[in-house]
């Protein structure tokens, strides 16, 4: 049986470690197929204007390909050049709730992501999405440091 893990991107160091570390873990398990994800986060805190929102399909469908392109294609192109079955995959919406909800979907045995190092007044009022994913996840969460 196929083991499929979602490895959370998110175009910094902490995914690079993620992907390195799931590269390591599907070379171990064989069978693996690796779902590589990018969340364009989503927040309730943005005001937009009518004229913003009658635009709002397009800029997402923009934010998406460009997400693809410059994130998401050129990781899982690289896993495939070394032997890993990979997929790429790009929502908007919470991190947390996104990567679960994808995982659920794509029945994967884990979640991998890598721990940021962001701090400050942000982190402490809302908390990371790396903390908010290990707390709900419906399957185990590997954090990579």
């Amino acid at each position: 049986m196929t083991a499929t893990l979602v490895v959370g991107l998110d175009g910094h160091g902490s995914g690079e470690r993620a992907v390195a570390y799931a590269k390591r873990m599907a070379e171990l398990i064989g069978d693996c197929n690796l779902l590589i994800v990018y969340i364009i986060e989503w927040s309730p805190y943005t005001f937009q204007t009518p004229e913003e929102n009658a635009e709002r399909h397009k800029r997402r469908e923009e934010e998406i390909e460009t997400a693809l392109k410059r994130v998401v294609d050129p990781t899982v192109k690289a896993l495939e050049k070394d032997g890993i079955t990979a997929k790429g995959i790009v929502r908007h919406g919470h991190v947390a709730d996104a990567l679960n909800a994808i995982s659920l979907e794509e029945k994967a045995e884990q979640i991998i992501v890598g721990r940021s190092t962001a701090s400050g007044i942000a982190e402490r009022i809302f908390g990371s999405s790396t903390a908010k994913l290990v707390m709900s996840a419906s399957i185990p969460v590997t954090v990579v440091g």
